[in-house]
């Protein structure tokens, strides 16, 4: 964490990896990631956690397994929506989209049961900013 402000356009232009989230800051026990997303991500279900999601510019689209049977959620720029704990989800986008993210410090980008990896999904924590 940083005693400066952190500007999020700048924290998106230092990076350029798909689906590969940063960490610009942290509040309490959370981490605060911003990410480039384009494309599909993977089925995945973070059991213990819900997963906050902010769209910067773009538009994602959430894939949602619920009881009631699958939907899927539209976010267009500055929308927010957070996956329930225990909720199977697929994020992807079919636009250049940039996302803001809330989770527990520690939380896998793919969740704690998923399917296969894909080799542009970036399986990781968060990466620090450079």
């Amino acid at each position: 964490m940083t005693d400066e402000p952190v500007f999020l356009d700048r924290a998106l232009a230092s990076f350029t990896e798909q689906w590969s989230p940063r960490i610009v800051t942290t509040v309490n026990d959370y981490d605060v990631r911003v990410a480039k997303v384009e494309g599909e991500h993977l089925w995945h279900v973070h059991d213990h956690t819900d997963e906050f999601f902010l769209v910067l510019s773009g538009e994602l689209h959430i894939s949602l397994r619920e009881p009631a049977g699958e939907r899927t959620v539209v976010l267009p720029r500055g929308a927010v929506f957070t996956v329930p704990r225990g909720t199977e989800h697929k994020p992807y986008a079919s636009v250049p989209t940039e996302i803001l993210l809330l989770e527990p410090t520690g939380t896998s980008t793919v969740g704690d049961r998923h399917d296969e990896v894909p080799g542009h999904v970036d399986a990781t924590t968060g990466h620090a900013l450079r």
